[in-house]
This record gives structure tokens, C-alpha cells and sequence, in this order.
């Protein structure tokens, strides 16, 4: 195996039969546009192993990054439209589980993903749900990854896969990933005491592109994710009327908060994933505010956005002790690793709305029509409950506006409903081809805590009215 220089540039994959050795231009492509996806065989030699150069020998140097993000005159962001797969679904595991097929009743309107059987990596918790569409001329494909927890995970989230041919039906799995071919459980907590994601992890966004700093035969998974350490942070907000969390837990009533911050991984299949070190000591992207800064707790959910060449935002969440609301800000790269931030862009609503107490969980695409950006996000109303809105930018920066007043998508009516108690955890997908319309995923809470994934559609183009899916119409 070739030694990792410290002025190299590039990343390497390891040069083998299965994954030859290749440079390749730094492309980011649109995850649902109508593009073929590489799919290659590739198996880290850990999915919880941590590369610091992503190289997938064992090393322990951080990637070179000598271009900062102020300098770097080199960076090459362009849609890739040249990607090829082969078919996944040509191979499944044993332990594959379909979801359900029939229609939701009128308590499971709008589930499509309900908790894992008993004994799987997904019995007791799901959500954070990071959906992306694949379109060829020969089929449509749908992929899914969410976080879960099993019983003997001592309320440690994992991350995995689930695949769709419609983006309704799911094929899960049971247990952890074996092959390229396999869904289930795709990446662990960390393994390193010093690292930031050994609690728990959580999956940000998912970004397909190729980078000049990775050297492999085609574009890669980008994953932004959530870690969570042991860490506890102390925070006052008893005047709030419901418990501060970090993560989310609905089995949890004590409130607890631990320190969370970005983190990345990249995979050639979607699968296995090799964990790559950022500039912060614990391996994180970046770390906390300062003391008095609106981010100064944690650092959550960091969703990515291609905007142009050599131009990556990353919006997230914390909660802003100074005015007690949850917020939104956002960050800026050049090369997907090393981030400039930028502030806040969003804080609490009006008196009385649902998000009067603020924003977390954004989640932000560019309308292929006018071109502007959209964010979904999860509104904290005065009263703790959860809800769905919407806000609009032209330029994704500091310039966002609420849609309106009222959620776009509300608890369910119906007392016993799944999702009757909280919803959030945002996931919109535009769609492409004939139908003209949104989706809207995202977890839901119901009676006991019980979670589970559910799917909303847009009424047409109209992306300010949502209503629970139904079933196809035919």
C-alpha cells in the first residue's frame, strides 16, 4: 500500500480489482436528477473504521487541505450527468424485510416506514430520514437512510439503508450490510474515546460528487452527519414549558443535552463507509460557537447544498441560550471539508405561531423552476409540540422568509394517529419527469413515543399545501 505523502492533494482509494485507481475532477451531482448512479463494489475494512486521510488504509494524518477556503483558486464544482450503475437490487440479502404494501389506514396515513421487527437494528427508534430519487431510462430507484436504534444499543443511534423502487414500498434490513447489494445497517457509532460521534450518530444529508482530493473511478457518497459524544452540556430552560434535547429522544423524559458537531464520511456504494477527520481534535468538521454565540451548545443536523463551482452551504441547528429559541445558520466550503460560518439565519417565529419558539432540522433544496431555494424545517411551538413549515430565499444566504404563518404539515387530527403527538425531521424531494409535485418525508411521533417515517405530497406544483400520501391513484 502506498504511503500517504503529506503534500498529496488527492485521496486515494486503494488501487484493486474491484476499485481501480483513477483521479477524478471534483463534480457535484444533483442526487434526483435524471442521472445513472455509480454503484461500485467497494468494502472498507470497517464500517465504523475512521480514516483521517480518506485513504482506506489504516493512517492516522489528517487529509491536506494546504488551500484554504479564503485562497483555494482550484476548486472544480460542476453537475456530473456521466454517472452509471449497476443494478442494486440484484442481489438481496436474506434478511431483507418489505414494508408494507397495502394501503394506510386512516390511523397510518402517510407512514412508509414503521419501526424494524423485533431483534433488528431499528426496533425501538427511526428517523432523521435522508431520502434521494435516481432516474435512468430503464428504471427508478429510491434510497433511504435514517438513523435507528436497536435494544441492545443502550439508546445508541446507528445508521442505515433502505431501498424503494417507488419511494412508498421499502426493502429494509435486519442486521448490518454484508455486500454492495445488501440494506440494513450501514454505520455505527465511533470506536475512538477521543472522537466526536461515540455516543450517537445521525445522518445529515447525502451528497453524490467527485473531488480532486479523492481519487477513486467515479463519484462518491458524501455523507454529512451528526455525532454525539458523552459529553453533557449544561443549559437552563425550565421557563421553556418542555425539555431541551440533543438528540431527540422520545424515551428520554430528562431532558439531557450532549454535545454534538458535524461530522463526514465517504463511501463508493452507500454502504460502507470510511469516516474522514476534519480540522477539529475530536475529528468533527468544526466545532461549537464561542460562549455567548448563538451555536455555542452544539452543532446539529448539517444538511448540504450544492449552489455553483466550488460553493457548498451547510445549513444547521443549535439552540440559541441568549434568546431561547431554537435556530438555524448556516456555513460555507469550498471543498466540502474545511467550513467558514457564516451566522444565523433563522431564529423564533411570532408570538403564537408554530415555530414561535424556533427552527431546527432544515432541510434545503434549489426549485429546478425559479430556481430559488426552499427550506422545510421543524418548527418548536410554545408548547414543545412539533410541526413542518417552509421559508424561501433567492439566494440561500441571510435572506429567508417564512412562507406563512401556519405549518404546511400539522399533527395528525386523529388522537391514536402515528404521527399525532409530533412531527419533524424534514426531507423534501423534488420530482421529476412527468409528475409535477413535491415529497415531503419525514418522523413521526405517536401514542408511547412510537416513531416512524411517513411521506406527504405536495398539492401539484403548489409547494405550500401538503397532505398525508394515501395511496397511488389509480
Amino acid at each position: 500500500m502506498e504511503a500517504v505523502s503529506a503534500t498529496m492533494k488527492a485521496i486515494n482509494f486503494p488501487a484493486t480489482s474491484t476499485v481501480p485507481r483513477a483521479t477524478v475532477s471534483i463534480t457535484a451531482a444533483s442526487p434526483w436528477s435524471q442521472t445513472k448512479l455509480n454503484m461500485l463494489t467497494f468494502y472498507a475494512p470497517n464500517p465504523n473504521t475512521r480514516f483521517s486521510s480518506i485513504c482506506l488504509p489504516r493512517c492516522s494524518t489528517k487529509p491536506n487541505t494546504d488551500t484554504n477556503n479564503e485562497t483555494d483558486q482550484n476548486p472544480t464544482f460542476e453537475p456530473n450527468p456521466s454517472l452509471t450503475t449497476e443494478n442494486p437490487s440484484s442481489a438481496v440479502s436474506d434478511e431483507v424485510i418489505p414494508s408494507s404494501s397495502n394501503p394506510p389506514s386512516s390511523l397510518s396515513r402517510g407512514l412508509v416506514l414503521d419501526l424494524g421487527p423485533v431483534g433488528s437494528w431499528d426496533c425501538t427508534d427511526i428517523g432523521s430520514p435522508v431520502v434521494k430519487r435516481f432516474l435512468s431510462d430503464e428504471e427508478e430507484r429510491w434510497y433511504m437512510w435514517y438513523h435507528g436504534v436497536s435494544t441492545d444499543s443502550q439508546g445508541s443511534d446507528s445508521i442505515g439503508l433502505a431501498v424503494s423502487s417507488n419511494g412508498v414500498h421499502w426493502e429494509r434490513g435486519k442486521g448490518a450490510v454484508k455486500s454492495s447489494a445488501d440494506v440494513g445497517l450501514v454505520m455505527s457509532c465511533g470506536n475512538d474515546w477521543w472522537a466526536f460521534d461515540t455516543q450517537s450518530i445521525r445522518p445529515g444529508e447525502v451528497v453524490i460528487m467527485s473531488s480532486a482530493k479523492v481519487r477513486a473511478s467515479s463519484a462518491v457518497y458524501w455523507l454529512y452527519y451528526t455525532g454525539y459524544s458523552n459529553e453533557k452540556v449544561d443549559i437552563s430552560a425550565d421557563s421553556l414549558g418542555f425539555k431541551v434535547q440533543n438528540p431527540e429522544n422520545q424515551s428520554s423524559q430528562t431532558g439531557e443535552v450532549l454535545r454534538s458537531l458535524p461530522g463526514l464520511a465517504i463511501s463508493q456504494d452507500g454502504r460502507h463507509w470510511a469516516r474522514i477527520e476534519g480540522e477539529h481534535h475530536s475529528g468533527a468538521l468544526f466545532d461549537v460557537g464561542s460562549e455567548g454565540d448563538w451555536d455555542s451548545l452544539f452543532i446539529s443536523s448539517p444538511q448540504v447544498v450544492f449552489h455553483g463551482n466550488g460553493d457548498l452551504r451547510m445549513y444547521y441547528h443549535s439552540f440559541d441560550v441568549g434568546n431561547g429559541v431554537f435556530s438555524i445558520g448556516m456555513a460555507r466550503s469550498r471543498d466540502g471539508m474545511k467550513w467558514i460560518k457564516l451566522g444565523k439565519i433563522m431564529g423564533g417565529g411570532p408570538k403564537g405561531c408554530f415555530d414561535e419558539l424556533g427552527a431546527m432540522n432544515p432541510y434545503v433544496v434549489k426549485n429546478k423552476k425559479d430556481r430559488n431555494y426552499v427550506m422545510a424545517y421543524e418548527g418548536v411551538g410554545a408548547d414543545g409540540r412539533r410541526s413542518i413549515g417552509l421559508a424561501m430565499s433567492a439566494e440561500g444566504l441571510k435572506d429567508w422568509r417564512r412562507v406563512e404563518d401556519e405549518a404546511v404539515l400539522k399533527l395528525a387530527t386523529m388522537e391514536d394517529g402515528w404521527d399525532s403527538k409530533g412531527i419533524g425531521s424534514p426531507c423534501l424531494v423534488e420530482m421529476d419527469g412527468d409528475v409535477d409535485e413535491w415529497r415531503l418525508y419525514y418522523r413521526g411521533i405517536g401514542n408511547s413515543g412510537r416513531c416512524g417515517i411517513g411521506m406527504a405530497v405536495s398539492d401539484g406544483s403548489d409547494i405550500t399545501r401538503f397532505r398525508r400520501w394515501k395511496g397511488f391513484q389509480v
